[in-house]
């Protein structure tokens, strides 16, 4: 995500980045926004991967 919106701002990859502004809702081409979006999906990723262990740890015992 840092290296598209890294390309976004100098105009790289542009069909790429469009993808990422509507998959994520706060991502834009911008240093807010890179940001933004980086905490987003850090934040996705933990409630998932959370959910995943919990099920694992659930059906293992």
């Amino acid at each position: 995500m840092l290296l598209l919106g890294v390309f976004g701002t100098i105009g790289v990859y542009e069909g790429a980045v469009e993808a990422m502004e509507q998959w994520h809702l706060f991502f834009e081409p911008t240093i807010v926004g890179t940001v933004a979006g980086m905490v987003e999906a850090a934040v996705i990723s933990f409630v998932l991967m959370y959910a995943f262990a919990w099920l694992y740890n659930a059906f293992a015992s």
